[in-house]
């Protein structure tokens, strides 16, 4: 554990890190309130529920509005856990592992999940007096959102997963990209902000051939019966609100949000300069979704 206490406007924040093995290692900040354990919690809630906190793709724990996210909920009542993917790319500082990006699956991300769960239901995090571990939701943006799903559909004992324009298709790529990354090893993409050329590797898409049906989004959402909110800004991509309305009529029991004017960041950037309508949007959507389940 990295034993750094930060006091955030009544929250406490502390960074973490949990070894996995083989140089892998999941690395992240709890975030949570001063109240003493079980203080203000109604009557059958046994303390703070706990929201993990899931990256996009090219995404990382400390990007644009991950941390205010955190910090909000928190301040709402919620133990608030943002980390890192293993193989996201991001070692010390901003995308210095690009061989582990290289080498990330699905698989892999949900192996990380199923760390983080049990780290969790271990007790095993910072600044867990007070905190419900059986008490769990997941909130993912975009391929996060994705991963979301996926680790709900797997683990009937989480409470809720929500989604910010998430992925309905687990290939982000087309059959031009897959083809070079087998033909070479890897192919690159390109990080608009950073500049830097990104490597995917052939692994990539062993993994997604060979779990098609375990990673097929719509269909793992259909068989879903926790609960889901997805929202989606009507200005995101054309693929991603395409896919929004192929999960709404794949899977209509869940609840389907659209933010009108939002992008794929709800107009927040990176470094983060504050909150937007849209994402404020977002996050008292998400709130008010999750406040039913968790007895706010």
């Amino acid at each position: 554990m990295i034993k750094e206490v930060l006091l955030l406007d009544r929250l406490k924040s502390e960074r973490f890190r949990l070894e996995l093995g083989e140089g892998l290692y999941l690395k992240g900040t709890v975030t949570a309130g001063n109240a003493a354990p079980g203080a203000g919690s109604p009557q059958g809630r046994r303390g703070m529920p706990v929201l993990l906190l899931c990256h996009g793709f090219k995404g990382f724990a400390e990007w644009g509005f991950i941390p205010y996210t955190a910090e909000w909920f928190a301040q709402k009542g919620f133990y608030t856990v943002r980390f890192d993917f293993s193989c996201n790319g991001v070692g010390e500082t901003d995308f210095d592992e690009l061989d582990k990006f290289a080498a990330n699956t699905y698989s892999r991300e949900q192996a990380d999940l199923e760390a983080l769960l049990s780290a969790v239901r271990r007790r095993q995090l910072p600044l867990m007096d007070g905190v419900d571990e059986t008490s769990i939701s997941l909130l993912g943006h975009s391929r996060g959102g994705g991963n979301a799903i996926l680790f709900g559909a797997d683990h009937s004992d989480i409470c809720a997963v929500v989604t910010w324009n998430g992925i309905a298709n687990a290939n982000l790529f087309d059959e031009e990209f897959e083809a070079e990354a087998r033909k070479n090893g890897r192919a690159f993409v390109m990080n608009a902000r950073t500049k830097q050329e990104m490597p995917i590797g052939a692994g990539f898409f062993d993994d997604l051939h060979s779990n098609r049906e375990r990673f097929s989004i719509p269909k793992r959402l259909a068989d879903l019966r926790l609960p889901v909110l997805l929202i989606q800004g009507d200005a995101d991509s054309d693929r991603l609100v395409e896919g929004h309305a192929l999960m709404k009529s794949a899977a209509s029991q869940h609840q389907y949000v659209t933010i009108t004017g939002a992008g794929h960041t709800f107009g927040a950037v990176h470094p983060f300069t504050g909150p937007t309508a849209e994402l404020t949007e977002a996050l008292n959507s998400t709130f008010n979704f999750l406040s039913r389940i968790h007895s706010f």
